[in-house]
């Protein structure tokens, strides 16, 4: 769909959804629209079921964690219109202590991806039928995609020949956050000299392999 439309139909589900809109925005080829939280589940079942979006296809749910912020975590729910071969992307916030409405009613396939943001965000979905970690082990400790999570983790784990079993033990090897500069190791290396370094620079006197300068 082009810009145009796609701003149309950002309009359309504005004026059908009114106060429960906070946003919508058309960027990159792309529509996204923000709900306000109590109105999740209308707003989703109206992009379900109105003839103009009929978004019949949840394709996944992520969290993104943006930590200075007062409602830290944003849910994003990628719609998917099989029919009308166009996209809407659901966006609503939330913090650690405050739920968000399950749509397990809407999309049965919901279940899973709430499951994994509440394992790797910590993100609470109220009325989930079964709301339990998914991808990380029993007994973990903590929620590992929160920007504040620690790099190694709070326990680590070995085999214990002795008591043959898995054990966990607190982490050893204790790392502070880190910061990355994004540069290569070569263009952060401004202050190194490699040996062999000295060869990259040529004497303008010295010879060459086509003959004296």
């Amino acid at each position: 769909m082009s810009d145009e439309a796609l701003k149309e139909l950002g309009d359309y589900i504005g004026n059908a959804l009114g106060a429960a809109v906070l946003e919508t925005v058309v960027a990159h080829g792309e529509l996204s629209v923000t709900l306000a939280r109590d109105a999740l589940y209308r707003g989703i079942q109206f992009l379900r079921d109105d003839s103009t979006t009929r978004c019949e296809m949840l394709a996944d749910i992520a969290g993104v964690d943006y930590p200075a912020r007062a409602e830290r975590f944003e849910v994003v729910y990628n719609l998917l219109s099989v029919k009308h071969n166009h996209r809407v992307r659901v966006k609503v916030a939330t913090d650690e202590d405050t739920p968000v409405a399950s749509i397990v009613g809407l999309y049965p396939v919901a279940g899973w991806f709430e499951r994994e943001a509440w394992d790797l965000y910590g993100i609470f979905f109220a009325d989930n039928p079964d709301l339990r970690r998914i991808l990380t082990d029993y007994g973990f400790e903590g929620h590992p995609l929160r920007k504040d999570f620690p790099l190694t983790g709070f326990v680590e784990l070995r085999y214990d020949a002795e008591q043959r079993r898995v054990v966990y033990e607190p982490v050893k090897l204790t790392q502070d956050f880190r910061s990355f500069d994004f540069l290569s190791p070569w263009e952060g290396m401004t202050d190194v000299q490699l040996p062999g370094d000295e060869k990259a620079v040529i004497p303008l006197a010295a010879p060459t392999a086509l003959g004296k300068r």
